[in-house]
């Protein structure tokens, strides 16, 4: 039997001189919430706990692979974002914080009690629309992605949280029409740019999903403009458009929605002072 105060020392001297010190405190606490179902209070309470041979291995298990620099989100197979946990796995990105972000702008432009019909394009692990569903009770929350996986996994967390999000195998880039139209289409669209791959810490390149990350070089807007133009068919005359985009990218993204006849278009900076998120109004009359 080991004590949880000798585990937390393993896991520390394991990963020493591979991930800076914080990271490896917040690493520390993560698997033994996972391994004792603890609250983080508890934890510090109970730090005489000890463990099982089985609860010992399966901290071991979690050291070798971030020695292997996988993501702690996907060595524990979940992740918290706006409140909930959701599952993840490699089919799926990894929620950012930059993502709160932008459903939080969403949240505080609409009364709690709005029914809206609310898209969610490229849904992923289905954390916009699954977060947007629970801070909009009344809406309607639809959600598309072109992957199998991804859609059995935002399913998953839909039901995890019991929340109702209607999920649909969608290609935005060759998309049919739709005879339903929303008050808020809401997309974070791939928009790394390939050349950017040698910036990219290896944990998120190795691991996480491609096809969910990179645009070509010479076409940086490719799912902007997708969006864009799906968007002036399907949106209700005073509906919204919210996009997560590349930083780079900020001024080009306004200039092609006020291309496509976008009003009050606005550009806002996340918490690390980066361009970050867009909105777009009605179009003009």
């Amino acid at each position: 039997m080991q004590l949880m105060q000798s585990a937390l020392k393993r896991i520390k001297s394991a990963l020493e001189g591979l991930y800076p010190e914080t990271e490896i405190r917040s690493f520390s606490q993560l698997m033994i919430e996972k391994v004792t179902g603890f609250s983080r209070t508890e934890i510090i309470v109970n730090k005489n706990t000890q463990f099982s041979v089985e609860q010992q291995h399966e901290i071991e298990s979690f050291i070798e692979n971030l020695k292997n620099f996988i993501p702690i989100q996907y060595i524990l197979g979940e992740t918290e974002f706006y409140g909930l946990t959701f599952n993840v796995n490699e089919s799926v990105l990894i929620p950012r914080p930059e993502t709160e972000e932008l459903v939080d702008w969403i949240r505080s432009e609409n009364d709690r009690n709005a029914s809206l019909n609310i898209l969610d394009i490229g849904t992923g692990s289905g954390c916009i629309a699954i977060s947007l569903k629970n801070v909009l009770p009344n809406s309607v929350v639809d959600a598309f992605d072109i992957s199998d996986q991804a859609l059995e996994t935002a399913r998953s967390n839909a039901l995890r949280n019991e929340l109702d999000v209607n999920f649909s195998k969608v290609d935005i880039l060759n998309v049919p029409d739709f005879s339903k139209k929303w008050d808020i289409i809401v997309s974070n669209p791939p928009y790394v740019l390939e050349s950017e791959k040698a910036e990219i810490q290896p944990n998120v390149l190795d691991n996480e999903p491609h096809l969910a990350l990179f645009v070509p070089d010479n076409d940086p807007l490719l799912f902007y403009r997708s969006i864009a133009q799906f968007s002036l068919r399907q949106l209700k005359p005073e509906g919204k458009l919210y996009f997560e985009i590349n930083r780079q990218y900020g001024k080009a993204t306004i200039d092609l929605l006020a291309e496509y006849g976008f009003t009050d278009i606005e550009l806002r900076k996340d918490i690390s002072g980066n361009d970050r998120m867009v909105k777009a109004g009605p179009q003009a009359p």
